[in-house]
């Protein structure tokens, strides 16, 4: 499968690179600094998604999918998701690519957003300690990052591509296990928890599952 991976230094992005070359893809990485990124089989083009239109569109020409692992790493990073998601569509539908599998949160289905200003107070899938105790916390900390990530959503639902948002909760550095626990359109009950190779995996996984399209797929350990 021909693939081209977004922001493929990131956390995800990197295990997403890694798992789709082991695989035998043809995969296309996406980078701002290649000098980030560890030694790869992959073709490597250097992209900035604010101005580069026409690289962006080579990027995504003639791929079977496009996977994106973009999210903010700093302060100075707030709104990449969105304003990078924009682009990433903008060059998909130039060039006639249509399948798209970006990640989120597990918060984000409950954050207010420019075209759901009024979300669920809850996500179907928390328990009682994560509606009325635990999930309140991460939205006070990372309150401008969900805002990204939900107002990201809205382009992604708003694409007209053959979508697939992966949202998964706290997000850890341990090792590709395969065995994870997935919900569409909700989220894990009793997720806390899963590695950044697990959703690269997950993220993989769902271009050979045609039902996740125009789907939220949430996913934990």
């Amino acid at each position: 499968m021909k693939l081209t991976i977004i922001a493929a230094t990131g956390g995800i992005g990197r295990q997403i690179l890694e798992q789709a070359t082991a695989a035998g893809h043809d995969v296309t990485a996406v980078v701002r600094d290649p000098r980030r990124l560890p030694s790869t089989t992959a073709r490597v083009l250097t992209v900035d998604l604010d101005k580069d239109t026409a690289a962006l569109a080579n990027a995504v020409a003639g791929a079977d999918a496009v996977l994106s692992g973009l999210g903010a790493r700093t302060r100075a990073d707030e709104g990449i998701a969105t304003r990078g998601t924009r682009a990433i569509v903008d060059a998909m539908r130039s060039t006639g690519t249509s399948r798209l599998v970006v990640v989120s949160a597990a918060p984000i289905g409950t954050v207010p957003s420019p075209e759901i200003p009024h979300p669920p107070k809850h996500d179907a899938g928390d328990g009682f300690f994560m509606r009325h105790v635990f999930g309140r916390i991460p939205k006070v900390l990372f309150k401008a990052h969900y805002a990204d990530l939900a107002a990201m959503e809205d382009v992604v639902r708003g694409s007209g591509l053959d979508w697939t948002i992966a949202r998964p909760p706290k997000l850890t550095d341990k090792p590709l296990t395969g065995d994870y626990r997935t919900a569409i359109d909700q989220n894990v009950r009793g997720g806390w928890s899963i590695s950044r190779a697990d959703v690269a995996d997950l993220m993989l996984r769902v271009l050979d599952r045609p039902e996740t399209v125009g789907h939220v797929v949430g996913a934990a350990s």
